[in-house]
């Protein structure tokens, strides 16, 4: 019988009442007394050169502290990159806590102005009178390698590098034998995280050590790169806390510039200093996600059969190489095959710098855009042999038996089984009635189309991650473990682990994260690794220190450690009456008892599925409207069906937002970020999202010790392809148009059928 709380169990999470009845604490609710406040100055300008002329009179004005600029934080070391790939040698530019003369982007960090109020701190920065020099910029992937475009570094050009995956020689061989090649070029748009709060930290100092409290996906990744890097001092100088995050998508995983100068701010002043983002300033200081251009090429024999897939990703890097940058299009060109039995294939990636806000992970981290690249393809294909989309698909997958099965870039996948879930998928949608619904449609002026994305994906490695456990006084259980929630639920799938093996209500479990002091190592959270490796170590700790308390249960029992079982809240004689709680073990103990265990995954977790999107499109005014989604996944063991369909949710609510409606639009002749506010920036609501069928048809992953399959990200990597096949079924069927790009606004829908019309 399966334990009350455990693994499978639907629970509701334990840390929702606090969050819902506003007793969150988030780094904006933390006010020390006395605490500053501080601004960034930053660039109006795309590219510039600069001179500061006077700051003299903004340091005089009233509740003025402090004013630092790059000539004051010489000793500060460079944001780094620790995200490099193998391969190419990558020229890594200075990316400067503040910018010395030249700024590269707007929103580039000039100035840091602390004040006894946030208003004297914006009134001194706008006093800072500044001499201002405009260069020649370049906006756009495909114009930074003209070679008239303008260099964002004048000492290397504005491609950052240049790599290869797979086998060129083999790719043209085949694609030479094909019967037909089928082409795409689609573009994956840049987007803004905006989760819900903005990035802030508050820095204090107490003569020896700094601390502190930020918004993070990871205390212990902020606290090695700033103190290793940035401060170039001992960890151990420093201690971050992370509170309650409201949302993290990859953007918070980051070092960023304010850490640095709040930090230095606390030592020069002695008193606290907080600085907390503006939600434009979100859009001009936090990095950006996607921006990728691809063309590919797919080889089909005359039966549909595909032979070859030919890549080439022109990746924006943005003005500088963020944490992670140069490793997010390198994943997703991993990935460019899909789910598919491709024999031969080769992708081409260049990354370019432009004037613009640097990007690095956002949910899903590559993988989003190569599923959306091959699922765009593969409709295609299917248009071009007059295959339906389903079949062609079946007549490609990579099947059940060929598991574990190498890709043409390398990755090896454990599990998997594609057909089953499709035609689940189907099933659940009413694939065989849609005829009948697009006609009914079509007699009210609407048009209908559905869409498929088969999608798989690789993540669950950001490993090693270390787990501690400990039997309280109490009879609880007290988790120390590194990973970071913001918002996924950790506390409670945890504590459901911890009931699998000692049979504990989740409210005898307290998890402890977030503060680099109480727990000694930690790897965050970041792509959907947190239960894959987290929760790996998690169980082999708890499965440990069960162990020890039946031990020394046995003991007082007067009987043998293997008689011993765990269930209601107790330890008993499996079979008897005879049992003693988890208190009375805990203090009859000579010493504390607590385990810990670390998991170090050596493959990545490969879950996969299918979404599928139906929608109806008014042709007179291009609006889409989404009438049916299924999703079935496949996540291999489930911990909580409750909190993963919520993920699931999430994730593909981001994926309409990308599809429909979001869109970073840059200037390309004056270099501005044209939509840097929530005025200009449109983002999904909870009218924009469809009435979601979920499930799932798991396969247990193989290298992972739970069997389970990171989660996280699964939503947004299969919603955008589903949505844009099925608006291009609907278009293609009435008008015959093959193409449209993300995001699918009216405007952009209307124009593709008048162009049609």
């Amino acid at each position: 019988m399966a334990p009350k709380f455990g693994v499978g169990q639907a629970l509701r999470r334990k840390e929702d009442d606090p969050l819902l009845r506003g007793g969150g604490r988030y780094v904006a609710d933390y006010a020390p007394s006395g605490a500053l406040h501080a601004v960034v100055l930053r660039s109006p300008h795309a590219h510039a050169k600069f001179r500061i002329v006077d700051r003299e009179r903004a340091k005089a004005l009233p509740g003025v502290r402090l004013i630092l600029t790059a000539s004051d934080i010489p000793h500060l070391g460079n944001l780094p990159t620790p995200g490099v790939i193998p391969g190419p040698t990558i020229k890594v530019p200075h990316y400067p806590i503040l910018v010395k003369d030249t700024v590269r982007h707007v929103g580039d960090a000039v100035a840091f102005i602390v004040g006894d109020t946030l208003q004297q701190a914006r009134d001194a920065a706008e006093a800072i009178e500044i001499d201002w020099e405009p260069l020649p910029h370049v906006i756009g992937a495909e114009a930074a390698l003209e070679k008239s475009a303008a260099q964002v570094w004048p000492d290397q050009p504005n491609l950052s590098f240049e790599t290869e995956l797979g086998d060129a020689a083999a790719t043209k061989s085949a694609m030479a034998q094909a019967a037909r090649q089928v082409e795409v070029k689609i573009v994956n748009q840049r987007l803004v995280t905006n989760y819900m709060d903005t990035r802030g930290v508050i820095a204090e100092y107490d003569g020896a050590r700094y601390t502190l409290t930020l918004g993070s996906q990871g205390s212990h990744i902020v606290r090695d790169i700033i103190c290793g890097e940035v401060l170039k001092i001992a960890p151990d100088k420093m201690r971050v806390i992370t509170p309650d995050v409201g949302g993290g998508f990859g953007t918070k995983l980051f070092p960023y510039r304010e850490y640095a100068l709040t930090a230095v701010a606390a030592e020069k002043l002695r008193k606290p200093v907080k600085w907390v983002a503006e939600r434009t300033e979100h859009f001009l200081g936090d990095s950006h996600g996607r921006d990728n251009i691809t063309s590919a090429r797919l080889g089909l024999d005359a039966q549909g059969k595909f032979l070859a897939l030919d890549v080439d990703i022109i990746a924006d890097m943005g003005a500088y190489l963020s944490c992670y940058a140069p490793y997010i299009p390198w994943l997703g060109a991993g990935m460019a095959s899909g789910v598919y039995d491709i024999p031969a294939g080769h992708v081409r990636l260049r990354a370019v710098f432009t004037n613009t806000v640097p990007v690095d992970a956002y949910r899903g981290a590559g993988r989003p855009e190569a599923s959306y690249l091959i699922e765009r393809l593969v409709d295609a294909a299917a248009r071009e042999t007059g295959i339906a989309p389903d079949v062609i698909r079946r007549r490609n997958f990579i099947k059940p038996r060929a598991m574990p099965y190498t890709t043409p870039t390398g990755k090896i996948y454990d599990s998997g089984d594609f057909a089953t879930h499709l035609t689940r998928a189907q099933e659940a949608i009413g694939w065989d009635g849609f005829k009948k619904r697009a006609a009914a449609a079509k007699k009210q002026g609407k048009l209908r189309g559905i869409g498929i994305a088969t999608y798989i994906e690789a993540c669950g490695n950001m490993g090693p991650e270390k787990a501690t456990v400990a039997l309280d006084q109490d009879g609880g259980v007290t988790i120390l473990i590194g990973s970071q929630s913001t918002g996924q639920g950790h506390a409670t799938a945890y504590a459901q682990l911890v009931a699998e093996q000692l049979g504990l209500p989740p409210d005898k479990v307290r998890m402890f994260q977030g503060d680099t002091d109480k727990i000694p190592t930690g790897g965050g959270t970041g792509g959907s690794s947190s239960i894959p490796c987290g929760g790996a170590s998690l169980e082999g700790a708890v499965k440990k220190l069960a162990q020890q308390i039946k031990k020394l249960a046995a003991d007082q029992l007067e009987a043998a450690p293997g008689d011993i079982e765990f269930g209601d809240n107790m330890i008993r004689i499996a079979g008897t009456d005879r049992a003693v709680s988890f208190a009375d073990v805990a203090k009859k103990a000579q010493e504390k008892l607590a385990a810990d265990d670390t998991w170090t995954p050596e493959q990545p977790t490969y879950p996969n599925g299918t979404h599928i999107a139906e929608v109806e499109i008014d042709p007179d005014t291009g609006r889409t409207r989404i009438v049916g989604y299924v999703v079935v996944d496949d996540f291999g063991v489930t911990i909580n069906p409750l909190m993963l369909e919520g993920q699931v949710h999430g994730g593909a609510v981001q994926g309409i937002g990308q599809a429909l409606m979001e869109d970073t639009v840059y200037d390309p002749q004056s270099g501005q970020l044209m939509s840097a506010s929530l005025m200009d920036y449109a983002l999904p609501r909870a009218i924009d999202a469809p009435r979601f069928s979920f499930e799932t048809k798991n396969v247990p992953c193989k290298t992972n010790p739970l069997g389970v399959k990171g989660a996280g990200e699964a939503g947004a990597i299969g919603s955008c392809p589903a949505i844009i096949n099925a608006i291009l079924d609907a278009l293609y069927r009435t008008y015959g148009v093959r193409h449209i790009d993300m995001p699918a606004t009216p405007q952009r829908v209307w124009a593709a059928i008048e162009k049609a019309r």
